[in-house]
């Protein structure tokens, strides 16, 4: 077994049983790509068990903190049907759910998503890239699905020195299917759509937009970033007066109009706009404009720390032009899904915005990912995730 050895004082965060090295910690060793390595503290004390990775400056990735543990086929069994019967306690109430979210279930650079019978696996990171046809045959049997689609294509994967795979890596199939949540339908491409298939990760956040709805009667609401309309859905079920959808891809705006027939939603009730959100919201702001909800879900801006001031730039500036369309009462759902943007920043970033914008607004709520995607105590880059739901002032 290849070993590898840390700087001084550079094991403190194994101890706490975070999963990264990074490449700066290593003092000696080396291995190939996704091979299990044996890491030891400077004076030689075992720390963990990882998956190496050469071309990654997350240098190894922890597999486990236990000297005993062998990392083969019955660990990643194990492991998988450890994470998946945790979504089974949890009871969510869908055909689509995740049930490995990478390092907050001991799998490093794993993500796995359900849609009906049929799974959806992104290989993120070496360690699993090397043991992928061991977990695609574990996934199938502890699951009974009969087919598994990777969706290996983020751009996460040229970090680790790999090239992007997408296609049916177990059986085969159609690849739409129809997503079903809080009694609502919503229509996706497994192969086509972002991420796996579709943002499960919002399930909580797009009913709390639809009880907000229901409890304020929102007029008007400004859907940015709509992709296929999940949040103009949702207002719409909960009796929003008209909804309007931007988004600079003209298919996931087509989706939309399907997905409102899908629910027996009246079209005439929402406007769909294929263009640029910042250019518009500039626009509705100097044709005076106000809309009752806003809902601000951006792509990923800062993947990292690194990308975090100029990403706070452009979240700053979104949310500075939302505050001025908000009349008095007026409700902003926010998101950040960026990992180089924490909690207290993200919070920081809006209330510089609302300052700029003139406007005072109250937090009424706090918004994360689905239970679904946990985030532990030991790996809190697991918050990815992190939405405000604000109402400017009377």
């Amino acid at each position: 077994m290849k070993s590898i050895r840390l700087k001084p004082g550079k094991e403190r965060s194994l101890l706490r049983r975070h999963p990264w090295v990074f490449d700066g910690a290593v003092a000696r060793g080396s291995a190939d790509p996704g091979e299990t390595v044996r890491i030891d503290s400077h004076e030689g004390e075992f720390l963990a068990w990882g998956a190496y990775s050469p071309a990654s400056k997350i240098r190894v990735r922890a597999w486990s903190f236990e000297q005993a543990q062998r990392i083969d086929a019955a660990f990643f069994r194990d492991t998988l049907r450890r994470a998946i019967a945790l979504r089974e306690r949890m009871g969510i109430a869908s055909n689509g759910l995740r049930l490995v979210h990478g390092e907050s279930d001991g799998l490093p650079g794993l993500v796995v998503d359900r849609y009906g019978d049929t799974l959806v696996a992104q290989f993120g990171a070496a360690g699993v890239e090397r043991w992928k046809d061991v977990i695609a045959d574990a996934l199938l049997d502890i699951t009974g699905c009969p087919r598994l689609y990777e969706r290996s294509d983020a751009s996460v994967r040229a970090l680790e020195g790999l090239p992007e795979v997408t296609g049916w890596l177990r059986g085969d199939g159609p690849t739409a299917f129809e997503l079903q949540e809080h009694g609502w339908r919503l229509g996706l491409d497994i192969a086509l759509g972002h991420k796996t298939g579709y943002y499960l990760d919002q399930r909580d956040s797009r009913l709390a937009l639809h009880e907000y709805t229901r409890r304020l009667g929102f007029g008007q609401v400004l859907n940015c970033f709509s992709y296929t309309g999940g949040f103009s859905v949702a207002a719409l079920a909960g009796g929003a007066g008209h909804v309007t959808s931007i988004d600079s891809s003209g298919p996931a705006l087509e989706q939309v109009r399907v997905n409102l027939t899908l629910n027996g939603l009246d079209e005439s009730r929402a406007t769909f706009l294929d263009a640029d959100v910042n250019a518009s919201l500039r626009r509705f702001v100097a044709e005076g404009r106000q809309f009752d909800a806003i809902v601000l879900d951006p792509p990923k801006l800062a993947p990292t720390a690194a990308h975090a001031e100029r990403a706070a730039r452009a979240y700053k500036d979104i949310n500075r032009l939302a505050f001025k369309l908000l009349p008095p009462g007026g409700v902003l759902f926010t998101f950040s899904c960026s990992g180089g943007i924490g909690v207290e920043l993200f919070h920081k970033i809006v209330a510089s915005a609302g300052v700029d914008a003139g406007v005072d607004a109250a937090i009424l709520g706090r918004l994360g990912g689905a239970c679904d995607h946990p985030m532990t105590v030991t790996f809190p880059e697991g918050e990815y995730l992190k939405g405000l739901i604000l109402m400017r002032k009377l």
